[in-house]
């Protein structure tokens, strides 16, 4: 599962998964993250990689009050739509890291991260 800012789709998309991962990031991770990608891939289109590298102000700002905003709603719903699914909260990119490394070779999640 992916994209939960996206929360119109969250409720079936968590209905049908049976692991949610949660990235909490705090907001300068998520900005360095965004200016080392757009250093590695530049501006604009990127039709070979899927994306369309726009940063707008109106972005910025999101990405700044996630934790505040979002970030409940996302919980909430997961609380109320993931049922039986594992839910993993991790708060950084070293435990995220440290998380996939520990998922077996073959199982859905590293079918996915792969």
């Amino acid at each position: 599962m992916e994209a939960a800012s996206r929360t119109s789709s969250l409720p079936i998309r968590l209905e049908a998964a049976d692991t949610v991962i949660f990235l909490d990031l705090p907001a300068w991770s998520c900005l360095r993250g965004i200016a080392q990608r757009r250093l590695r891939h530049g501006g604009g289109q990127q039709d070979a990689i899927g994306v369309y590298n726009r940063i707008t102000w109106n972005f910025i700002r999101y990405i700044i009050g996630y934790r505040e905003k979002m970030a409940p709603r996302v919980r909430g719903l997961t609380a109320e739509y993931a049922g039986e699914a594992e839910v993993v909260v991790l708060s950084s990119r070293r435990a995220a890291r440290r998380y996939l490394a520990s998922v077996p070779a073959g199982s859905k999640t590293e079918e996915l991260s792969g």
